[in-house]
């Protein structure tokens, strides 16, 4: 079957994606969702990295992809690679740093194919350095970038993130950097290499606390769900649950104080104001829990933000995409898988209103789109057939 647009805003596009596991995947989705013609290509071994085909993950991040295998190191795997290479617009890797160059698929090597080509490389640690050549993992990424230093309570040691936070940002930024270089290459009718790592991504995600300790020298510390230095902005005891409280600047702090039946907070000298707040954040605190604890959390919603103060539940998953402003955004949408039938995936998160994104086909099988993408590039059935007795597809 032939391209499929998700949408008509980059179907002029095409992008090739060598990536695989989450960071690279997250970039390129951004494109395919957008209807770029992407070309997701596999190795003709099994993939023991990204989990099950019909799994979660795989049918999350792959759909609205075409898949094709080819042995990129043989000879007439490449050749076939740089036939593509001459009709497409980005490609998109996250091997170890060296591996491109073993396998002649560097920015040099391709551009000299495609001039207008752009590479982009996303890797653990950036593509040189002291560390260039270590593999790449979330969670090395969120310790050494911060992250696990000013997450969780105080005491309690360091916390992960409950999700891949550095690997997403990371496929976002380079998304990012790969829409620049086409605005670029309008100009100037060349290609670039644009690269991400997970460390840089990681650290840039750490964002006013990196700038404190940058500007100021202050190493910021674990401060659990409470702001680091925005009080009262926590999570609270709910009758029946949590709440979570931003009531940053004194108009906030004095609102809440009103709706919490306490007035005279604002008087009290340990509440004056905001450094104030942040020094007494342990006994502000206890007061708030004391009195959010006699309603439940959904009274609490309604009545804060009837004030103009800032609330919201803390949701499990289940209860998250059961929230009505959820559903109304189409955070959770369905895709119809050829064996799985109708499936729901994690929607766009960017909306467009003349050209927005959509759910145009499911994950492919590995290698479904093979013979499709060769008989587009020239090849007739016979050399299809010798190209897989050969294990080159």
């Amino acid at each position: 079957m032939p391209h499929i647009p998700a949408s008509s805003a980059l179907a002029k596009l095409r992008i090739l994606d060598l990536t695989r596991v989450r960071a690279g995947p997250t970039c390129v989705k951004q494109f395919a969702d957008f209807g770029a013609d992407v070309i997701k290509i596999e190795s003709t071994e099994p993939d023991s990295m990204s989990g099950p085909r019909h799994g979660h993950d795989m049918q999350n991040l792959h759909r609205n992809k075409r898949s094709m295998t080819l042995d990129m190191k043989s000879e007439q795997g490449r050749a076939i690679l740089y036939a593509l290479v001459k009709t497409a617009d980005v490609v998109v890797e996250n091997f170890r740093p060296d591996v491109k160059f073993r396998l002649g698929i560097d920015y040099e090597s391709l551009r000299k194919v495609n001039p207008r080509i752009i590479l982009a490389s996303i890797s653990g640690f950036g593509q040189d350095g002291p560390y260039g050549k270590r593999p790449g993992f979330d969670q090395i990424a969120q310790g050494m970038g911060g992250f696990m230093s000013v997450t969780g309570h105080a005491g309690e040691g360091p916390m992960r993130a409950g999700t891949a936070v550095a690997d997403l940002t990371a496929g976002l930024h380079a998304a990012l950097g790969i829409f620049t270089a086409l605005w670029e290459r309008e100009s100037s009718g060349q290609g670039q290499w644009v690269q991400s790592n997970l460390l840089m991504s990681q650290i840039a995600l750490m964002d006013f606390q990196a700038a404190r300790y940058l500007m100021e020298g202050h190493v910021p510390q674990q401060a659990g769900n409470d702001h680091p230095t925005s009080m009262p902005t926590s999570a609270y005891r709910t009758k029946d649950g949590w709440l979570n409280i931003g009531a940053s600047g004194q108009a906030i702090w004095s609102r809440l104080a009103e709706a919490l039946g306490h007035p005279d907070w604002v008087q009290r000298a340990e509440f004056k104001d905001g450094a104030a707040r942040a020094k007494n954040r342990v006994a502000l605190n206890e007061a708030i829990n004391a009195v959010t604890a006699t309603r439940s959390t959904s009274e609490w919603v309604e009545l804060l933000n009837e004030a103009g103060v800032p609330s919201g539940p803390i949701y499990s998953m289940d209860q998250v995409f059961a929230d009505p402003q959820v559903q109304h955004l189409g955070a959770a949408a369905t895709v119809h898988h050829p064996k799985l039938g109708d499936i729901k995936v994690v929607n766009q998160a960017v909306g467009l209103s003349r050209t927005p994104a959509s759910m145009a086909r499911a994950t492919p099988d590995a290698g479904e789109h093979t013979d499709e993408i060769l008989g587009q590039l020239g090849y007739d059935a016979a050399s299809i057939a010798a190209l897989r007795a050969g294990k080159v597809i």
